[in-house]
């Protein structure tokens, strides 16, 4: 009796760790946070919270989605990030939130290629179909988002302008939450919501990024904002995305569903602050991977805090 209770232990232990693997593949850690960017665009735009069906299969298809999408990057990128593991690790250590989970397990052969495939497959397939269920064009978008960011992976050193792609998939996931809702929504909300989502992607994410991975970027010759533009321009271009970002967070709520109140507005100004701005202005008097690493992590709760932010507000607490 007590052989068997230690062996399924045993097994337990390893079935944990397997699946930590694959969380590890599909940056789970980044993409629970993401999977809250639909749900947040959905309810500034209804100004109300939609039925439970849609909540239930928006939040699983969302979730199954950005996994699918974090794991096909990965995938594509088996090649550079074997390069990238195979570098001495940077002096200077920093926190990354996606580092929670083991970082690129499949390049370092602890997660076979067709297991890897196989992951993506099943996260994809159900991704589909509950995108297809909320709305086909919702379907579409996802396929679209997933060429994208194969197009990213695959400008990886062919041009620094693949950070144009990036934004889209990014904002992707916004305008797939309003179409959850409304089929037909109103143009002005969801260009502003997807201006507001790409900025925040280029100075928050992708940028801060570039900064944080500088040294192994180089030597594996990628093409980023970084390598290509210079420190001192990239933080410009930072900056300049960041302050778009607080803008934009600021705007869609002229634009918002009339349950949304007036709690959001100061919400967003002090959420702004904290996670943009204060980082940012951290980096431009001291930019490098530290500063950039603060920032990017601090970025990365914007959808989870504006989805907090605007629940409050639509349930009028205020």
């Amino acid at each position: 009796m007590s052989c068997h209770c230690e062996s399924s232990i045993i097994l337990d232990k390893f079935r944990s760790s397997r699946l930590k693997l694959y969380f590890g593949l599909s940056r789970t850690s980044h993409a629970m946070l993401d999977v809250a960017t639909p749900a947040m665009a959905a309810l500034l735009y209804l100004g109300c919270f939609p039925d439970v069906w849609t909540i239930l299969i928006g939040l699983f298809t969302a979730f199954a989605g950005y996994t699918s999408v974090y794991a096909l990057n990965d995938i594509i990128d088996i090649g550079i990030d074997r390069q990238r593991l195979s570098l001495d690790a940077q002096d200077q250590q920093v926190f990354h939130v996606d580092e929670i989970f083991v970082q690129h397990p499949l390049a370092q052969g602890l997660i076979s290629y067709r297991h890897g495939l196989l992951w993506f497959g099943v996260w994809a397939l159900v991704a589909l179909i509950g995108a297809w269920i909320l709305n086909p064009y919702c379907a579409l978008l996802f396929l679209v988002s997933a060429s994208l960011e194969t197009i990213y992976c695959k400008l990886l050193r062919i041009s620094h302008f693949k950070i144009i792609p990036s934004a889209m998939v990014k904002a992707s996931g916004g305008v797939a939450g309003v179409l959850a809702v409304d089929p037909s929504p109103s143009t002005g909300f969801v260009v502003v919501l997807a201006l507001w989502l790409a900025a925040w992607e280029i100075g928050g994410q992708n940028i801060a990024n570039d900064i944080v991975d500088m040294e192994n970027d180089a030597k594996v010759s990628a093409r980023t904002t970084l390598t290509v533009k210079g420190l001192q321009e990239s933080v410009f271009y930072l900056i300049a995305a960041c302050g778009m970002t607080v803008f934009g967070s600021i705007a869609i709520y002229f634009l918002s569903g009339s349950g949304v109140g007036w709690l959001y507005l100061p919400g967003a100004i002090i959420l702004g602050w904290y996670l943009i701005l204060e980082p940012a202005k951290a980096l431009y008097l001291n930019p490098g991977p530290p500063m950039a690493a603060r920032l990017f992590n601090r970025a990365s709760y914007l959808p989870l805090a504006f989805l907090i932010v605007t629940a409050l507000s639509c349930a009028r607490f205020a």
